[in-house]
């Protein structure tokens, strides 16, 4: 629901808040797209049909900009129709993760599929989810995407176990154990899930069998700890890019300015500004 965006987001989904002037799930299904992944299944809950408007054309709005000859801004209109096919699907109630996965079953075919969360961005210039999707293709299996966080940050992630002997200095390693937000007291690593996942099918019957848990929902981790019991091989790439959660107030503010910073078009000025603010921040403290 966006709570922590109120009230910014009592309109509009906190998926659509911009990054600069692109929302943070554009970015994520233009990662989605680079990577080969043209056919996405948005699963969306009840108050959010602007995100279904975001990516659909917009013939007045083309049709003006076209007129005016503003041939950037009719690019930027139409990126967003562009990137790929999506389609959309509404959860019935906010069940969890794993619940919203399952919407997706009957889109992904029997075949192995990518999730990719809504409020957690990776910077363009790292390749992740292409590096996840190759470990998928040559080991099978669950992928998840890791990160190392601070022990008593731990308890906000699933968290993972690693194979005995891993080496946790190396991109790739096997997972044997996963466990939803636990306490730090009692994590079996300082390994946090982020949110990119590749699956296999199986997980669906997982999702199937797996009661509710931490906090009353359907957890993913619950389901691909199952199949991890199940000898299924599980592998975690460790991830040590640039990575926003946009659903986190000071990272989103965050990736606005290091995106800012970047820009094409205002980066130079911005930066500029940014020194210059900070200067004076720095003098005030004196």
């Amino acid at each position: 629901m966006g709570t922590r965006f109120l009230p910014a987001t009592k309109a509009v989904p906190k998926e659509l808040l911009p990054v600069v002037d692109t929302p943070a799930l554009e970015y994520i299904v233009a990662e989605a797209a680079r990577d080969g992944l043209k056919e996405l299944l948005v699963v969306t809950a009840h108050g959010k049909d602007a995100i279904a408007d975001h990516f659909s054309r917009a013939p007045d709005l083309e049709a003006a900009l076209e007129k005016a000859n503003k041939v950037d801004m009719l690019a930027s209109v139409r990126r967003s129709t562009d990137l790929a096919q999506l389609h959309f699907i509404r959860q019935n109630e906010a069940r969890g993760l794993g619940d919203a996965v399952a919407y997706a079953e009957a889109f992904v075919g029997g075949e192995p599929f990518a999730v990719l969360l809504g409020d957690d961005m990776i910077h363009a210039s790292d390749q992740l989810l292409h590096q996840m999707l190759d470990v998928q293709c040559e080991r099978g299996g669950v992928v998840l995407a890791l990160v190392e966080v601070p022990r008593e940050d731990i308890s906000r992630y699933g968290s993972v176990r690693p194979a005995e002997g891993a080496d946790v200095t190396s991109d790739v390693i096997r997972v044997v154990d996963l466990v939803e937000k636990p306490s730090p007291d009692v994590a079996p690593s300082q390994l946090a899930v982020i949110g990119r996942y590749v699956l296999p099918p199986e997980i669906f019957d997982a999702i199937r069998a797996t009661q509710p848990g931490a906090g009353g929902e359907i957890q993913l981790t619950d389901a691909m700890r199952r199949l991890a019991g199940d000898q299924v091989p599980v592998h975690g790439v460790i991830f040590r890019g640039r990575r926003f959660d946009t659903g986190d107030r000071l990272d989103y503010l965050r990736a606005v300015v290091e995106l800012a910073a970047e820009h094409p078009a205002l980066g130079t000025e911005f930066r500029a500004w940014l020194q210059e603010y900070v200067g004076k921040l720095d003098d005030g403290h004196d």
